[in-house]
């Protein structure tokens, strides 16, 4: 039924992102659709390759490597799943894409949202998600979320997780993401999400 539909999950660390992401899915492949559920980074063969050296490695990579890398899986990633997907007409279901790298590494990182989104441009070419969703909350929420800081990202101190909040709520405003109140349980959360998606169902 519906067709060709991409909707992107972001958020910082302990969000909740990847549990809503993982409930949409299951939401639309209950309203009949053919569902593409995947992630960045690492969701193709080369890329878990890319994720384990940018999120496990001891390496200290510097932060054009780090957006290099990011952008290398998420070239993979659209070859290889997200735009054969959407060429079968399906609902595309991604936890991250595009969005995170200019927050990470475009504010965060430094290297500006302009420069890493032209880096991104030969990465992703004309594949746009018709939504972003960016699932937010409060500072306190997250840290007390995150007890499992295992990966590069994770690991960084209460600042950078701020400072990475702070930069997915101004680039929303700037760019048309939708800011969702990511506090309460997970199917309160899930009905914010479903209110945006459902209406840009198909047929």
């Amino acid at each position: 039924m519906t067709t060709g539909l991409f909707v992107v999950l972001e958020g910082g660390d302990a969000s909740g992102k990847s549990t809503q992401a993982t409930v949409l899915a299951r939401a639309l492949r209950d309203r009949g659709c053919v569902v593409c559920e995947t992630f960045e980074p690492g969701a193709t063969a080369a890329g878990a390759a890319i994720r384990e050296l940018v999120l496990h490695s001891d390496e200290q990579l510097t932060a054009e490597a780090e957006a290099l890398l990011m952008a290398a899986d998420r070239a993979q990633h659209v070859a290889e799943q997200i735009a054969p997907a959407l060429a079968r007409r399906e609902c595309v279901v991604s936890d991250r894409y595009l969005p995170s790298s200019l927050v990470y590494q475009g504010v965060v990182r430094g290297l500006g949202v302009d420069s890493v989104e032209a880096v991104n441009r030969a990465a992703v070419g004309t594949v746009e998600p018709d939504v972003v969703i960016v699932i937010d909350v409060p500072d306190s929420v997250a840290r007390e979320r995150a007890r499992d800081r295992s990966d590069r990202f994770e690991a960084e101190d209460d600042a950078f997780h701020a400072a990475v909040r702070d930069a997915y709520r101004t680039l929303a405003a700037e760019r048309g993401w939708i800011l969702v109140d990511g506090t309460g349980d997970v199917d309160a959360v899930a009905a914010r999400v479903w209110a945006i998606v459902e209406p840009r169902l198909a047929g």
